[in-house]
């Protein structure tokens, strides 16, 4: 349901968890049973923190998505059905509205200067907001003279350039023609000015989750539409070349540790190396897992958006972001 005040409270508890060193294989495996989830994480690299559980950290929402952290490690994320932005409390654990009427807003991320990037759905733009006044600023409206499909997930470049994907998912809010309004589904590049918006990523189904790497030398693409993630070279003039398989998987949204491990969402969590070798699995009991990222003043807390609610679990390797 919408919540029309300011307050979700819920104070992560510890909880004890069961480690079970399994010697017969090659790596060791670390499982651990999760409350609110079926079955038990698979940690074959020790990423997760020792005794760590998957914790609930707010529910009551309709559809969360889009988690960013601030410079604080405050998560921002969205409840898209109710147009609204909620704020995580790193320091309390409070969750409390950050933006109602916030432009259906999806994926998101902080620039710089800390004015928080979204995937405003609802005319299919791209939002900077000031998070001091709420002000919004719309850095796109379109392409070529026509809409957008519809922003969906981004990534900011170190330059300040904003790489985005633009699938199609037709929305009973939309007001406009809800077909195709490109010629397919596209990853975009905006210019750190502002001042040019081009493709850079054609072959390709349907584009969701985002991310590239802090050196702003590699782009990972998810294809949810073909079930694979992609990496790109990322070139000076911010063209993307070298398209590969990385793994065989697609994704809703994704985000990297420091390590280089590249973490995607669906079917709870699943984590691959920088080499498309699977490492680890986070179960999450809630049908459908839409995005992750990694928040808290440490970058050691997994914050992850799933249906109704958003959880965090303590890791033992911190975020890129």
């Amino acid at each position: 349901m919408k919540k029309n005040n300011h307050s979700i409270h819920l104070v992560m508890k510890s909880a004890h968890s069961v480690k079970i060193v399994l010697p017969l294989l090659v790596a060791s495996v670390f499982m651990f049973f999760s409350p609110g989830a079926n079955a038990q994480i698979m940690d074959k690299q020790g990423i997760v923190a020792e005794g760590a559980s998957l914790e609930l950290i707010g529910t009551g929402f309709d559809f969360t998505e889009g988690p960013a952290p601030d410079a604080e490690g405050n998560v921002y994320f969205t409840d898209q059905p109710n147009n609204d932005i909620h704020k995580w409390n790193a320091s309390t654990g409070e969750v409390t509205l950050f933006m109602d009427e916030a432009g259906r807003s999806n994926g998101m991320f902080f620039d710089d200067q800390g004015h928080l990037i979204t995937c405003a759905d609802m005319k299919n733009q791209m939002w900077s907001i000031d998070t001091e006044t709420r002000e919004v600023e719309v850095l796109v409206y379109g392409y070529r003279g026509k809409r957008l499909n519809g922003p969906n997930d981004l990534w900011i470049h170190p330059n300040g350039g904003i790489y985005f994907t633009d699938p199609l998912y037709k929305r009973d809010y939309w007001k406009r023609d809800p077909e195709m309004q490109q010629d397919g589904e596209y990853v975009y590049y905006l210019s750190p000015d502002r001042s040019r918006l081009m493709r850079v990523a054609e072959n390709i189904v349907k584009p969701n989750g985002i991310i590239g790497t802090p050196d702003g030398k590699k782009l990972y693409v998810a294809d949810i539409g073909d079930d694979k993630t992609y990496v790109y070279d990322i070139s000076e003039d911010a063209t993307l070349s070298n398209q590969r398989v990385l793994f065989e998987l697609g994704s809703d949204g994704m985000t990297l540790d420091k390590k280089g491990n590249v973490y995607v969402t669906g079917d709870g969590v699943t984590v691959f190396d920088k080499t498309g070798k699977k490492i680890a699995h986070i179960p999450v009991d809630k049908g459908w897992t839409a995005n992750v990222c990694f928040g808290g003043p440490d970058r050691q807390t997994l914050f992850i958006t799933a249906m109704d609610s958003v959880f965090g679990l303590k890791m033992s390797v911190k975020g890129a972001y």
